[in-house]
């Protein structure tokens, strides 16, 4: 055999692979969709678009803890009496039932997962709303309260029957950590994945610099589409949420209802606090957290941002005065000049 002819097989190899090699360059995929009630944009550096895999895995997360789903787990736990509940093999309700209750004792109870009574009587749940009166709110506080569950070793019980779980401050962070733990699984480590808002964020974007955030403005905004924006950050490796009453309310009587209702009082939240924005390294924390700042109000949730390891916290508050102010934790700074 001529030695050209040895040459040929290896040199056809290389061109092979060469083509191959093309094929699987990475490119930046910017999915959009809607889900929770809500839209979500997911952009990454990938081979190929997962979209659909993406959106399955939305909507087994969505059978797993949607209140507006009969058929969730959630719903499930919340038509219970006091029986137990095995959640063994329900994971990521099992972690946002264990998370809520760990957020709950660290809040002091600002943040409670077991409000969902409270929100349904206000009009901001998944049941109609009923006449609200003080008489009203004393008696359903009485079955408002994390304490009032128990979870050990998966097994979940509710200390009343009438006791019911309202995931909503949770689950939108919580999905952007699942979402980005499927990304992760499959080798990605360039994405930033939003829904409704809070997101996570990891490695570069297209440009190859780190991701680009907005705190919006908190002016009235029921239809979310003001994108005036109070401040701008610099991130990655990072999960950022904000809770603010500017969208969602309603006006009764000359009067204005936010969506944040205070547990202890039972109240929707009356105070200077507009926005608070939570830097966490998970998105579920900064989500509950972020609930959690909006019914403490500035002062006490600047106290407790400050405390936090990897907890930071952006505050847009009035106090009357003609224009809002602003205040943030120490380390803020610190992603306003990257």
């Amino acid at each position: 055999m001529k030695p050209q002819s040895l040459l040929l097989p290896a040199i056809f190899t290389l061109i092979c692979l060469f083509a191959l090699s093309s094929c699987q360059k990475r490119h930046y995929f910017m999915d959009q969709g809607y889900i929770f009630g809500t839209s979500y944009h997911i952009t990454y550096s990938s081979t190929k678009d997962l979209q659909p895999e993406i959106e399955a895995e939305l909507k087994k997360f969505d059978a797993s803890l949607s209140m507006y789903n009969p058929e969730s787990t959630l719903s499930r736990i919340n038509r219970a009496g006091t029986e137990k509940i095995d959640l063994r093999n329900e994971p990521w309700t099992l972690k946002v039932i264990r998370e809520s209750i760990k957020l709950s004792a660290l809040t002091h109870g600002a943040f409670d997962i077991t409000v969902a009574p409270l929100v349904n009587l206000w009009g901001f749940g998944f049941e109609k709303p009923e006449k609200v009166s003080p008489q009203k709110i004393d008696s359903i506080k009485k079955f408002v309260g994390y304490k009032l569950l128990r979870l050990e070793d998966g097994i979940l019980s509710k200390a009343d029957a009438r006791v019911q779980l309202d995931a909503s401050a949770v689950a939108k962070g919580y999905a952007c950590d699942v979402v980005a733990e499927y990304l992760r699984k499959k080798g990605i480590k360039n994405y930033l994945v939003e829904i409704g808002g809070e997101m996570t964020l990891s490695g570069k974007n297209a440009k190859g610099t780190d991701w680009r955030i907005g705190i919006n403005k908190p002016v009235d905004d029921p239809t979310s589409t003001n994108m005036d924006l109070e401040e701008k950050l610099t991130l990655t490796g990072k999960s950022i949420a904000t809770s603010g009453n500017y969208r969602k309310f309603y006006e009764k009587n000359g009067k204005r209802y936010a969506h944040t209702i205070d547990p202890a009082s039972g109240y929707p939240v009356q105070h200077s606090l507009l926005s608070a924005t939570v830097i966490a390294n998970d998105c579920l924390t900064a989500d509950a957290l972020a609930t959690s700042f909006m019914v403490m109000g500035v002062d006490s949730a600047m106290a407790l941002a400050e405390r936090l390891p990897d907890i930071e916290g952006y505050f847009i508050y009035n106090d009357g005065s003609s224009e809002n102010k602003t205040c943030q934790t120490s380390g803020v700074q610190a992603f306003k000049n990257r």
